[in-house]
């Protein structure tokens, strides 16, 4: 492990040269005087340097860039326990402390040159790239880990030497260590650790450094190892693999000051989703959209996870997690527009991708729900699909070309909403899913209707189990009439007639179906009236199933929805207000769309009738479409 360079000459507390020299009294005739900053307090100066560190698994991070600094190919952090006290340490295989004159590791040099780095000179020579360090202070955040340091490393004597510090203690000693085998390398060991880092297991080391040094340990093809000792596990640092599909043939970010480099990924929009700052491979910013300047799309979108990696920032000296906002940032900023357009093109195009598979499952979901709904509705008014029929082939009878029995959803053609679905051949056998469970629910179909007196109505009971399939065997019905006139025939069949009175009022069926030891109940509504007048048209969706439903931006405009009969599509107003407050959720707004199918249709199948009775209609449909949506889970 190379050493974190630290400047700063500690003096020696008895030199005279240390002491704070007598300030000179301005000459007189002198508008200004000139000098240059100086260090009053040596030692409270590299305190404040060492405290500057606040995050403990930064000080971590920090010690492993060392390691990978020096070249390392293997690096071990071990948390344990020794002689009663907590201890973490860092040890690789790198090139080792640099040497003195007689060939041992030069601790002297990174004891007395704090703040003087040798990294920030080969960089500027131009042999350190891929070197991190530049500040020469890394190794005092120590401090906030533990109470002591002990950095050993083996001289060309190949023996092995120590050096060692304390928190708060401006003195070091360096001495040989008595070991059986010196190894090459650096060990880095601070012990007694800090009352709130004894809790820092080695599972959040792992992923804190898996995420802040990525790409310096994919680049580097370092191994990194934790052990932790007290919980009796190990770990591999494995670089944080991001989610989603990466993106390719980004436009490039360039600047006069070198070029920044992205590795963005198009993700499910997430609040964890985010794109990090980078210096050469080291996590600076978490989030890029909290700096200033690019704090809005794309990068605020939650669509991209990755890292944009600028290697000519300047950061800020001690915590390393700020940058510097001059030339270079500002020549990002300019840089980094053209790909900030690209970003937001790619996200808009995923957003109407994600609006259109929402649309189709809102359009099954409203599908589900009409169907329902007219199930339970007077089929002379609303069955405007044929579903009735559909229902009762479902049920038991066979339709032409078709099977006995199945599912209310229809399973061999198209279903009663005109979606068409793989039909079942007369060979197949049924799946272990095709068959019914036991019994957990039971309608009335119609559940509400209208019926002139002494006219005759049928009522069927649709059972069915949990899954909403209908059930057929070992059921049990029971019809009466629980208020109102009339009579029933067959009360204990699944399909009834009922007979209406002479006069006009109001009548409630009940029925009760039982399956072993469960019963279940409905009930159905009928209104007997001396007259029934409903002009009803041969609605145009008749052959052609329930209307799909597309969107056409018409902000300011008061039309909500209309009706293209050539295209069998209810246009929705996309700009309207109503429709901007309903997409609030998807439960609102397929509400919303429930509601404006409703106008819709109600609109096209009851014509000429006075419009409280349109109104009526209206509400009728709208109360039982919207349950059914409720009850599919929607």
């Amino acid at each position: 492990m190379s050493e974190k360079d630290l400047s700063l000459d500690l003096p020696d507390p008895d030199d005279s040269s240390a002491r704070r020299s007598k300030p000179k009294a301005p000459r007189q005739g002198k508008v200004a005087d000139r000098g240059k900053l100086k260090i009053g307090d040596d030692w409270n100066a590299i305190r404040i340097i060492a405290l500057s560190q606040g995050n403990p698994l930064k000080a971590i991070a920090e010690f492993v860039e060392n390691s990978i600094d020096a070249h390392a190919r293997t690096i071990t952090i071990t948390r344990g326990r020794e002689h009663g006290e907590h201890y973490v340490s860092i040890k690789d295989n790198g090139d080792g402390v640099p040497r003195d004159e007689e060939g041992r590791p030069n601790f002297k040099y990174v004891a007395t040159h704090i703040g003087d780095s040798i990294k920030r000179r080969l960089k500027a020579e131009g042999s350190g790239n891929g070197i991190q360090g530049e500040f020469g202070i890394g190794l005092l955040s120590f401090w906030t880990v533990g109470n002591k340091l002990t950095m050993i490393s083996i001289g060309s004597d190949q023996r092995s030497y120590q050096m060692t510090m304390s928190k708060g203690d401006p003195g070091y000693t360096v001495s040989p260590r008595r070991v059986l085998f010196a190894e090459r390398g650096t060990e880095l060991r601070i012990s007694p650790l800090l009352e709130g880092i004894r809790t820092l297991s080695g599972e959040k080391i792992q992923w804190y450094l898996a995420s802040e040094l990525r790409d310096r340990i994919r680049n580097a093809k370092v191994r990194v190892t934790v052990i932790d000792k007290l919980a009796l596990k190990q770990y591999e640092v494995e670089p944080r693999a991001y989610e989603g599909r990466l993106l390719h043939q980004l436009p490039a970010v360039r600047t006069p000051f070198g070029d920044a480099y992205a590795e963005l990924y198009l993700a499910e929009p997430a609040d964890s989703s985010r794109v990090a700052l980078t210096r050469s491979g080291t996590r600076v910013i978490d989030d890029l959209a909290t700096l200033p300047g690019l704090e809005h799309a794309p990068w605020s979108s939650r669509y991209l996870q990755g890292l944009l990696d600028v290697p000519f920032l300047n950061l800020t000296p001690g915590t390393r997690s700020g940058i510097i906002h001059d030339e270079r940032y500002a020549a990002l900023l300019e840089a980094i527009q053209a790909l900030e357009a690209h970003l937001q093109g790619l996200i808009e195009a995923q957003e109407r991708a994600e609006e259109e598979q929402a649309s189709q499952q809102s359009l099954r979901a409203i599908q589900r729900a009409f169907r329902e709904a007219l199930l339970a509705l007077p089929p002379e008014e609303y069955d405007w699909f044929d579903i009735q029929a559909r229902a009762r082939n479902d049920s038991g009878q066979p339709r032409p070309g078709g099977r006995a029995g199945g599912s209310a959803a229809g399973e061999d053609g198209p279903d009663a909403l005109g979606v068409t679905e793989p039909a079942f051949s007369l060979g197949r056998q049924r799946h272990f899913f095709d068959y019914a469970g036991p019994l957990f629910s039971v309608v009335i179909s119609p559940a509400s209707s209208t019926t002139p007196v002494n006219e005759r109505r049928r009522f069927r009971a649709l059972p069915r189990d949990r899954s909403r399939r209908h059930v057929e065997e070992d059921l049990q019905f029971s019809w009466q009439i629980a208020e109102g006139g009339g009579s029933l025939a067959g009360t204990v069949d699944q399909e009834i007639e009922y007979l209406a009175p002479a006069t006009p009022g109001l009548a409630r069926l009940k029925m009760s179906v039982t399956q072993h030891d469960v019963t279940c109940t409905a009930e159905a509504l009928i209104t007997i009236t001396a007259s029934l007048e409903v002009a009803m048209s041969t609605a145009i969706v008749n052959a052609r199933g329930l209307p799909g439903y597309t969107f056409e931006r018409a902000a300011g405009e008061l039309w909500r929805s209309r009706f293209d009969a050539a295209r069998n599509l209810i246009i929705v107003n996309n700009g309207h207000r109503d429709f901007v407050f309903a997409t609030k959720n998807r439960a609102l707004q397929l509400r919303y769309l429930v509601r404006l199918y409703v106008k819709e249709l109600v609109l096209k199948n009851f014509t000429g009738i006075p419009p409280e009775q349109l109104l009526e209609r209206m509400i009728e449909l709208s109360l039982y479409a919207e349950e059914k949506l409720k009850a599919g889970g929607s």
